[in-house]
């Protein structure tokens, strides 16, 4: 446990600094400024070099003299002889931005380190009480003081190298005449008071030029230097998110021209085939805009041919352009409700790589071969030429397929027999990834409907269908077929990998379920394991519960140069080939595999580094779009239900700790919880063992995967968290509310008598 430390002063600071072990000692003052020249120093320095640098930071010789004897006590500088100082080699140093959580506590990615040793595998922890004066977005410098047996390291903060971004997005409120700004990061633990610059109105989003302190503060001031408009609007969560996450959002007028300068598609050359004859289609939402895959299918001798066509972003998006530094700055497209922030620019997201129906595109083409079963006989790849034939959506293939309409089938004659092979096919597809061991989540997720003024109307689940499914299967094949042509030549690319659970979490997961009354079979580590458990709760009412809790035990998803196969899908070896309009690493996939078509050996660097290091880079940027689209989701959801405070809903309980209940509204896809204190009807224990909370009195027990009827209590704007009650506590005390109003009408009746 470390101790928070305040500023001491030169007569205490040796009673402070005797609470901290020497790893964690923090220089300040002249230490901290003595430090931070040997750190940027290219040579060790003799004591004449330090004086003169540093006069113009008014230290004294003898501040500069007791400063190095500190930091060479603290083993933080070395001394050759007398006279010549230099970083100690076991100072452990390095620099990089922080990333603050809002409980205090951060994370640092190292982005150099001192002395030439290699940077930590993974973010350095930094303690609340070690950060000192920094904040989140700040470049710091850290001295790391333990690395655990796992590979996470810990650290302390030795000094601020720069502050990061001085413009803060937050909501304005004005408190007794005064104009306060509050961050909509709540990373930044502190309040804006803001005079000057732009007006805005009450509950407006705004962006903050905020002046920072050399010390910490809980308020500063600042100017209003835009007015982003109401806070419950699309387009105002838009721009807070694009704020908080930092997310490019603009092309630079480099890439715009050169997208403009594009040229339109011509007629096939000797590199490419003319599949224009080719009866291709494309199946998408409703409000898609962009294009960028398209299919064929017919029957053959040997069972069916498919062709995935994939629009050619290659053919544009040429190594180093200034398209293609920004497309991989972006990493991928970030999608939001009837809102998209592109990697690509408009004119080839939207027109010269979407495959629109009725005009010639350019495309890469993966002819795959399949028996009746399913299984791949053959493949081949090229580069194209296609013309789509028609925009089909997900509803019209259901109307089609599944609901079997007459007038719809009647409409779309021509392309009946084409619908029907490509649901044999998908099918059989999806048997065999289930025979294998696949795990088969299907999860539904929240779908928005805005009204015009930009604001939620509706929430519902989304529905997952047949055309969905089928989508699915053909650009898995597409997919893994990529993906063991790569393994098969040998040839440096990149994976889409994921890899097996935490052998602690998978088991805490079996002990789990059992305690939800299921009957898994012998726990094994296997795909095939975890969707036979998926499987068998789909007979129950614990469907959801147990797709989510599957999905917490494992391990993300994420590119590397590495084939080690991928757990959920069962797949020895897969890739993203399928989206290089919106994922940059499909981008990558496709120049490697045109590579491997024209006959050339791909390259295992990028950009003159190892492909491992975009890899990394790459997942990174899609965790970020991932985060951010979930804070979009969250923020909606929030406005949603902020107008349904006091109603009632169906629930189940996701889980359990001694503070509170964790519940999940099913219909509406949310969460939300329950504290523990608005269980009024007894004295609740945590009963960690079996996930639940039990009455000591009348033994009432709430249980993980246990159904209640909640009632929303609040909805939490700022931490986007909604708070419920269970509905039999809020009737109660509805039930109380009433009474004790009667009796007061009743007494102020007689004393008006």
């Amino acid at each position: 446990m470390y101790k928070k430390r305040t500023p001491p002063n030169r007569s205490t600071r040796h009673l402070v600094r005797k609470h901290l072990t020497s790893q964690q000692f923090a220089p300040e003052g002249a230490e901290k400024t003595v430090l931070l020249h040997l750190y940027r120093a290219k040579s060790p320095q003799i004591l004449a070099e330090l004086y003169a640098a540093l006069a113009s930071e008014e230290l004294r010789k003898k501040s500069v003299q007791n400063a190095l004897e500190l930091l060479v006590q603290e083993n933080l500088v070395s001394r050759d002889g007398r006279r010549r100082f230099s970083l100690h080699p076991e100072a452990h140093l390095g620099e990089g931005v922080l990333s603050q959580n809002p409980r205090g506590f951060g994370f640092v990615k190292l982005a150099s380190q001192a002395a030439g040793r290699s940077l930590p595998g993974k973010d350095v922890f930094i303690p609340k009480a070690l950060i000192g004066e920094a904040r989140h977005g700040d470049r710091v410098l850290i001295r790391i003081i333990r690395t655990g047996s796992d590979g996470r390291s810990e650290g302390v903060v030795v000094a601020l190298l720069s502050r990061g971004a001085d413009t803060i997005a937050g909501i304005y409120s004005e408190r007794q005449g005064e104009g306060l700004v509050y961050p909509d990061d709540p990373r930044f633990p502190f309040v804006m008071r803001v005079s000057g610059g732009l007006r805005a109105e009450e509950g407006d989003a705004v962006l903050v030029r905020y002046r920072g302190t050399s010390r910490s503060a809980t308020t500063l001031p600042g100017e209003i230097v835009e007015v982003i408009g109401p806070a419950d609007h699309i387009d105002s969560h838009l721009r807070l998110v694009v704020e908080k996450f930092s997310l490019p959002h603009q092309f630079s007028a480099e890439a715009l021209a050169e997208a403009a300068a594009l040229p339109e598609p011509g007629p096939p050359d000797n590199d490419r085939v003319d599949l224009r004859d080719v009866e291709h289609f494309t199946i998408d939402g409703e409000s898609a805009e962009d294009f960028d895959d398209a299919i064929a299918i017919c029957r053959t001798d040997r069972g069916y041919r498919l062709l995935v066509s994939i629009a050619d972003v290659s053919f544009y998006v040429s190594p180093g352009s200034a398209i293609d530094q920004e497309a991989y700055l972006r990493g991928t497209s970030v999608y939001f409700p009837s809102r998209v922030l592109p990697m690509l620019p408009e004119r080839l997201a939207n027109h010269l790589c979407s495959l629109v129906p009725d005009e010639d595109r350019l495309a890469v083409t993966a002819v795959l071969d399949f028996d009746n079963h399913g299984k791949l006989l053959e493949s081949a790849f090229h580069r194209s030429l296609i013309r789509s034939r028609h925009r089909f959506t997900y509803t019209t293939i259901g109307k089609i397929l599944v609901d079997r309409e007459p007038a719809i089938r009647t409409e779309h004659a021509p392309f009946l027999a084409h619908l029907e092979t490509a649901r044999e096919l998908a099918l059989a597809l999806q048997s065999r990834r289930r025979q294998r061991g696949a795990v088969d989540f299907n999860l539904p997720e929240a779908e928005f409907r805005l009204d015009s003024h930009g604001r939620v109307a509706a929430m519902e689940q989304s529905k997952r269908t047949l055309a969905h499914q089928l989508v699915e299967e053909f650009m898995l094949a597409a997919n893994e077929a990529v993906a063991g042509l790569f393994s098969a030549r040998e040839v440096p690319a990149l994976y889409r990998v994921h890899q097996p659970p935490d052998p602690a979490k998978a088991e805490e997961f079996v002990r789990f379920v059992r305690t939800l009354g299921l009957n898994p079979p012998p726990f094994v580590n296997s795909s095939a394991w975890f969707a036979e458990v998926v499987k068998a709760s789909q007979e129950n009412s614990h469907q959801y519960l147990i797709s989510n809790l599957v999905l917490r035990s494992m391990q993300q998803a994420h590119y590397t140069s590495k084939n080690v196969g991928h757990f959920g899908l069962a797949a020895e070896c897969y890739t993203h080939f399928t989206s290089p309009i919106r994922r940059y690493p499909d981008l990558l996939v496709h120049r490697t595999l045109l590579d491997l078509i024209a006959g050339k050996q791909p390259s295992p660097l990028y950009n003159g580094e190892p492909l491992e290091q975009a890899a990394e880079f790459l997942s990174a940027r899609e965790r970020e779009a991932v985060t951010a689209e979930r804070d979009m989701h969250d923020r909606l959801k929030i406005c949603y239900m902020a107008a349904r405070v006091g109603e009632t809903f169906p629930a189940v309980i996701s889980g359990v700790t001694d503070s509170a209940l964790f519940i999940e509204l099913q219909e509406l896809c949310l969460s939300g919880s329950i504290a523990v204190d608005e269980l009024r009807d007894d004295c609740y224990l945590l009963d960690q063992k079996n996930y639940r909370l039990f009455g000591e009195i009348h033994a009432r027990t709430y249980r993980i995967g246990d159904t209640l009827a909640v009632t929303l209590l609040a909805a939490d704007t700022v931490r986007k968290r909604l708070h419920f009650t269970p509905a039999d506590t809020a009737n109660e005390a509805n039930a109380t509310n009433a009474t004790i109003a009667a009796k007061s009408t009743k007494t102020a009746k007689k004393r008006a008598r």
